[in-house]
């Protein structure tokens, strides 16, 4: 889960290569700075809710509030570097990382799900893990996208293949982090957690 001292994981995306001819962000180092510490806290504030929504009891239902705190997530992050936003095109997106990730992103996550209908075990095992990965691929699409914005990319040429070994990483470093969250102080971090107030990137 992201925290202020993983900014400086983050110190690469400024040096990136451009992207489809987009320049990156061109304040003083401050500015970003701060901007950097603005994104990781709404990482870290998804996350939260990402856990939250992976205990709910219903199966596929707690997928369902799951892809919406990620496109939340990458609307937050849009309108923090100041870029057009498509609910379409972000879910797209979205999708592709997660089917990237093979048997652990997509369709670890449904499986994991879909053992809610098994009684009272299956259920057991469920709650145990859908939390953790659901927390863990909301923390690496928001990295993937905090990389990918800071070289000056936008939702509309994100490329999945170019960032996946980039999240497969971050989804693992994320997942020891996540597992240690107690889920009802999560589900009160989230509702709490002030929003932040973002001055988009001119």
């Amino acid at each position: 889960m992201a925290t202020q001292s993983d900014t400086d994981n983050t110190s690469d995306a400024s040096t990136g290569a451009e992207t489809n001819g987009a320049s990156a962000p061109s304040q003083g180092s401050g500015d970003r700075e701060s901007r950097l510490l603005k994104a990781e806290a709404i990482v870290h504030r998804n996350v939260l809710w990402a856990f939250s929504a992976g205990i709910l009891p219903l199966p596929m239902f707690d997928l369902v509030a799951i892809t919406g705190v990620q496109v939340k997530l990458l609307k937050e992050l849009s309108d923090l570097y100041g870029l057009e936003f498509t609910e379409g095109i972000a879910k797209k997106a979205v999708t592709s990382l997660l089917v990237g990730m093979g048997g652990v992103g997509l369709g670890g996550a449904i499986g994991a799900s879909m053992l809610k209908f098994v009684p009272v075990v299956g259920y057991a095992l469920s709650a145990a893990s859908v939390p953790v990965v659901s927390g863990a691929l909301t923390h690496a699409v928001g990295r993937a996208f905090i990389m990918h914005f800071e070289s000056g990319g936008t939702i509309l040429d994100f490329d999945p293949k170019a960032m996946r070994e980039f999240f497969k990483t971050e989804f693992e470093r994320a997942k020891e982090t996540v597992s240690k969250l107690d889920p009802k102080q999560a589900k009160a971090a989230a509702s709490s957690e002030p929003e932040i107030e973002v001055t988009p990137t001119p």
